[in-house]
């Protein structure tokens, strides 16, 4: 980072940060729509647009070639969405034919032109993101790279747009027919939205490439699906992992290649790596749906349903006058668990204090009693909801009963004892304990 000069690197994070925020902004709408692939769809699709723009001007002027795409990109989505009407595809389907068939005849379109034109593959794929700072133009007496005046336009654009019609675009994005209904036309949002999707790709086609721009369609708005089920979070937080994506990205591009003897990366391609890795991370780790949080929660939930069971079958073997002391090792069988899991939850539960555990066995504290009686209570008052009510035969009760006690608390309680007229014994004959004290 000793190189760091924000004369160059500051623009081109920030060209790389409005590419990001102007893709996410419209990309969140297209992960809940399903459409992901439009993105990759309309970069292919421009080409013949781009050839046509050359036939027609003959020069490679922006103007022309910028326009020249808008039109092949706003041509897919309308092939599209016609392809799924009419044709009875789904989305997927259609898109495929489309930018596949639009992309050969860009492709037989440039052939006749390859001796009149330079043609850098790469730049295509990856952009001209590092000479950002070389094509400036002059803003109020400052010198404004080109790229970030025209991806700063389009971002305020789609920030305009999502702000302005953002109720129409939730509503028509999980409900078409109802947004219809309420007034607001499905196919004219959709419409709107293609467009959009259309000019962003084409104006961060030039300066960062497909690459990137179809990444930040997708990757920061699925990261940010990870974090929050509401729709008005997850936008903001797409814009901020974007441009987070893009700082993080340029930094890589310029420092890890020298651990592995490499100059230099491209800076396009590492801001997707990093958008990437930031999307790994919210996989693992996301509050609610990260892997390892739900890994944390299952373990949780098992060892708590454990504990029931623990304390449910020290509460039924209590019952029996004779009882005394439970011995562990004849209650890890009954429980049929292993060895570690029980030693876990009887430690457990004797922090909780709500067994004890002598030389002569383990026991239910008082305290344990009363929140055992509650687990047994759960559990015969449902088997007799479901003789009763549901008309199950007692004996197939059991396990169904069992599985739902553990979410069971009070109120559902009280509930099952009222729609089963407050019964005294289970279908078996067992005695319902009573509700234990508040």
């Amino acid at each position: 980072m000793s190189d760091w000069s924000w004369a160059l690197d500051g623009w081109i994070v920030l060209a790389g940060a409005l590419c990001a925020a102007a893709s996410a902004l419209l990309g969140n709408f297209l992960v809940l729509r399903r459409m992901t692939l439009l993105g990759d769809a309309i970069t292919h699709a421009v080409l013949p647009g781009l050839a046509v723009a050359f036939f027609l001007s003959e020069s490679r002027s922006s103007l022309p070639m910028f326009v020249g795409a808008v039109v092949a990109g706003v041509l897919t989505t309308v092939f599209t969405e016609w392809i799924r009407r009419y044709g009875r595809v789904d989305e997927g389907a259609s898109m495929g034919v489309v930018f596949t068939s639009l992309f050969a005849l860009g492709l037989v379109m440039i052939v006749q032109a390859a001796d009149r034109v330079d043609l850098d593959p790469g730049c295509v794929l990856y952009g001209a993101i590092e000479f950002t700072p070389l094509d400036t133009l002059p803003v109020l007496g400052f010198e404004i790279p080109r790229a970030v005046l025209t991806l700063g336009a389009v971002t305020l654009v789609n920030g305009l747009f999502v702000l302005l019609f953002f109720k129409e675009l939730k509503i028509s994005s999980f409900d078409p027919a109802l947004s219809t209904t309420a007034g607001f036309p499905a196919g004219v949002m959709h419409l709107a939205l293609m467009i959009l999707v259309a000019v962003t790709a084409v104006a961060s086609f030039e300066s960062v490439g497909s690459v990137l721009v179809v990444a930040m369609f997708v990757v920061p708005p699925a990261s940010a699906l990870l974090l929050t089920d509401r729709l008005a979070p997850m936008v903001g937080l797409s814009v901020l992992l974007g441009a987070l994506s893009a700082a993080l990205g340029h930094v890589a591009a310029l420092e890890v290649p020298a651990w592995f003897g490499y100059r230099s990366a491209t800076t396009a391609g590492m801001m997707a790596v990093a958008a990437g890795a930031l999307l790994v991370l919210c996989v693992t780790l996301s509050p609610r749906h990260g892997l390892l949080t739900r890994a944390w929660r299952r373990r949780r939930l098992s060892r708590s349903m454990l504990g029931d069971d623990l304390l449910g079958l020290l509460y039924r073997l209590r019952e029996r006058e004779d009882a005394g002391p439970a011995d562990p090792r004849t209650l890890r069988k009954v429980l049929g668990t292993s060895r570690a899991s029980f030693r876990r939850t009887l430690r457990d539960l004797r922090r909780r204090r709500l067994v004890k555990k002598t030389a002569a066995g383990v026991t239910l504290t008082p305290a344990g009693a009363e929140s055992a009686g509650g687990v047994v209570r759960s559990h015969r008052l449902w088997e007799e909801y479901l003789a009763t009510q549901a008309d199950r035969p007692p004996e197939g009760v059991h396990a169904t009963a069992h599985r739902l006690e553990h979410f069971t608390d009070r109120r559902l309680r009280d509930a099952l004892d009222a729609a089963t007229d407050a019964p005294a014994t289970d279908p078996h004959g067992a005695p319902i304990p009573p509700e234990p004290p508040a």
